[in-house]
């Protein structure tokens, strides 16, 4: 059931990433669906970014923001304040990226005898590709891309969409291996002051699931991404 929307009640969640899944016009993927589940619960919300991710979650924590988007599980032993919405948002894909040969399995061994790229931080490939002999970490997705166009690395490692997006901006064709290397669950946190509605938010964001509305927002803003 569709609530209105009362213009005292308002809500920020912060998040560190940027386009496709937020824009400055507010119209990527996460800037509509949080606008959207809020809406059913009669809140008018948005998402502010950060530059810094981990200040966004610092900031979200002491309440200055009102909870944290497109996190993964598990946050809650460094920010206790934070509580997480049980249902997910989505599932992040980890991704490896070429020009010309993509490769066919979710094996990190897979990366053994090529040359990579990857950003500097993430832990996700840092973790799993430690002794990897032929990596370079770059400080931005772009150095990252630039390795990649001028054939330096064989491959860059990234997350799905950001890397279709930046492929596009960039006027790239590029293969993206499949199966992932590695899938993580997302969802949204919400500071303990709002406690109380942790579990409409997510009765909303499952409504929006069954009801088509996650489906039509997905493909107007990442799944144009494939086309």
């Amino acid at each position: 059931m569709v609530m209105p929307v009362f213009a005292n009640e308002k809500i920020t969640l912060s998040t560190g990433i940027r386009d496709p899944f937020t824009t400055v016009e507010k119209s990527g993927f996460i800037d509509l669906l949080v606008k959207e589940i809020f809406r059913r619960i009669g809140i008018d919300a948005t998402v502010t970014v950060y530059q810094n991710s981990a200040k966004s979650l610092a900031n979200a924590n002491i309440g200055i923001d009102d909870g944290a988007a497109l996190r993964i599980k598990g946050l809650g032993k460094k920010f206790p304040n934070l509580i997480r919405v049980p249902e997910k948002i989505m599932d992040n894909d980890f991704v490896a990226y070429s020009i010309i040969k993509p490769i066919v399995t979710d094996r990190m061994s897979a990366l053994d005898e090529v040359t990579i790229a990857y950003i500097n931080g993430w832990q996700i490939f840092q973790n799993s590709l430690s002794a990897h002999n032929f990596t370079t970490r770059t400080k931005t997705a772009l150095q990252m891309f630039d390795l990649l166009t001028a054939r330096k690395v064989d491959f860059i490692l990234y997350e799905r969409w950001q890397g279709l997006w930046r492929a596009r901006q960039l006027g790239l064709t590029i293969q993206v291996s499949e199966p992932p290397l590695a899938k993580r669950e997302m969802f949204m946190y919400l500071n303990n002051k709002h406690s109380g509605l942790v579990n409409k938010v997510s009765a909303a964001l499952l409504e929006i699931k069954k009801d088509g509305t996650y489906q039509e927002i997905f493909d107007r803003t990442l799944g144009e991404l494939q086309q």
